[in-house]
């Protein structure tokens, strides 16, 4: 099954955060933070603004992009957990 975003949805996939600190400690996955990092797998065709005019998205797949800790719907397909959510709540786009 895949997913086909519509709007101005996206398709994220959570990078998982390092699970050792720099000093060695193990952290537990029940005491990490959720990461707010994640890939772009999918986009939308864009949004249709007040004109009717189709307003295409600024990310596009492969970015790696940064949000909030509870943004999106979180929804499981092939056993990877994957978030749906729209572009106004990405914050930025990682420049490498």
């Amino acid at each position: 099954m895949s997913l086909r975003p519509l709007h101005d949805r996206v398709i994220v996939k959570r990078i998982e955060s390092e699970t050792t600190t720099a000093s060695g400690i193990v952290i537990p996955d029940n005491a990490a933070e959720k990461p707010d990092q994640g890939v772009v797998l999918a986009v939308g065709p864009g949004k249709k603004n007040d004109k009717g005019e189709l307003s295409v998205l600024s990310v596009k797949v492969g970015d790696r992009v940064l949000f909030g800790k509870y943004s999106g719907q979180t929804v499981k397909v092939n056993g990877d957990e994957l978030l749906v959510m729209k572009e106004d709540d990405l914050f930025a786009v990682v420049e490498k």
